[in-house]
């Protein structure tokens, strides 16, 4: 957790008004989360904090490459990120019920940490099927896994003898 303690904000010093903040985000905060979808990647995190009497807005602005594991070939591939979000901070004592715009911080907080926002934020943008995309004509697509899943799925569709195969491969090669 020692490399996600820049990713703090310490905003109680802060005038009123903008403030503009930088973060890099690359392996080393990837693995600071276990379960992260994401392992690698280089990023640039722009936020740009409107510090107000009762609430901070943060504009996030993040830009890079995130590297995926493709479902076909097992290879890792970067695909592009472009991400802009907003988060509204509210200042209060009593409960009120946050949502995904609005969080809620005592008035004792000092800092805001943002490190969970970015991470949310470029899991969200992280596609649902990850794939290369053009099969085979990218240096890192895994030609010699592909080879494999090509074989053994006409194997298996040869071995079934089911006549909807057929229908199928007609279909797949029209």
């Amino acid at each position: 957790m020692k490399s996600l303690k820049q990713y703090h904000i310490p905003f109680t010093g802060l005038k009123t008004g903008k403030h503009q903040f930088d973060f890099d985000v690359d392996e080393l905060f990837f693995n600071e989360f276990e379960y992260s979808l994401v392992k690698k990647g280089r990023l640039k995190v722009n936020l740009d904090l409107d510090k107000q009497a009762t609430m901070l807005i943060l504009d996030f602005s993040i830009a890079g490459e995130i590297y995926l594991s493709c479902d076909v070939c097992l290879a890792d591939f970067p695909t592009p990120v472009n991400i802009t979000e907003r988060q509204i901070v509210k200042f209060g004592e009593e409960d009120i019920d946050e949502t995904e715009e609005i969080m809620v911080l005592n008035r004792n907080e000092h800092e805001i940490d943002v490190s969970g926002l970015i991470y949310e934020f470029i899991n969200l943008a992280t596609p649902y099927i990850s794939r290369c995309e053009n099969e085979g004509k990218t240096p890192w697509c895994d030609m010699e896994m592909v080879e494999k899943l090509k074989a053994l799925s006409e194997k298996e569709a040869i071995n079934t003898g089911d006549p909807r195969w057929e229908a199928l491969k007609k279909i797949k090669n029209n």
